[in-house]
């Protein structure tokens, strides 16, 4: 009799732990279903202004407008690109700041919003190249320098000050959001002029639906404009 009893024992002992397990595989399966399914819903959809920030790199991004004399006072060599104006969407003598590529082989942004990036591998004013500059859409709280670059259409003059003071003014021709799968391929075509032997500048940002799931954007908003006067 004692051992049909330890038996029993050792039987509920094992059966206890046996429901636990099955208790606690259900509530993981619950919490990965519930996460899918918020991400599936949250796919493609617009993000809130607050939440409007691209790729994050490994330091946070500056959302204060730089000061007037923190502008003035900012300068570049005579033949580098320093301010960069476009009337038509408020943007007056953003600063250019000279980038690279970062780690992952990419076109490199300033870390403040209000900022515009000049890739030093692209053309400089006035020489008859094609400069590429970027920019912030947005940060986490506030909407970035490039933010209504879509609403640029043909005709509109965007203008590059040079660090000696010479101003180059382009009109644009050429307005597209690219979707993010065919960005790379596209960055050959706006690194060229859309007008062969006319200086050009093309300016670059996120754009489009956010995809909770790629962590970005998903389109590239390319905007390209030819020189079509110098002061």
């Amino acid at each position: 009799m004692s051992l049909k009893i330890k038996g029993w024992r050792k039987i509920i002992k094992y059966t206890g732990w046996i429901l636990l397990a099955v208790l606690f595989l259900a509530v993981m399966i619950r919490i990965i279903s519930f996460e899918n399914s918020y991400y599936n819903a949250k796919e493609g959809s617009e993000r809130a202004i607050a939440e409007e920030v691209e790729e994050r790199t490994e330091e946070e991004l500056i959302e204060e407008e730089p000061t007037e004399a923190e502008v003035q006072e900012y300068t570049v060599a005579p033949d580098r690109p320093r301010y960069l104006t476009i009337e038509k969407l408020g943007i007056n003598k953003a600063r250019i700041l000279a980038m690279g590529v970062n780690a992952a082989g990419e076109l490199d942004t300033p870390r403040n919003i209000f900022d515009v990036g000049w890739y030093e591998g692209s053309g400089k004013p006035g020489q008859g190249g094609t400069l590429i500059i970027d920019g912030h859409n947005g940060g986490p709280h506030v909407l970035g320098v490039f933010k209504n670059t879509p609403k640029l259409v043909n005709g509109d003059i965007i203008t590059v000050e040079r660090g000696d003071g010479v101003i180059y003014k382009y009109s644009v021709v050429e307005n597209n959001a690219v979707p993010l799968a065919e960005a790379d391929a596209y960055m050959s075509k706006a690194a060229r002029s859309p007008e062969p032997g006319k200086e050009s500048v093309t300016l670059i940002s996120c754009t489009g639906e956010w995809s909770q799931a790629q962590g970005t954007y998903l389109s590239r908003q390319f905007t390209r404009a030819t020189l079509v006067e110098q002061e």
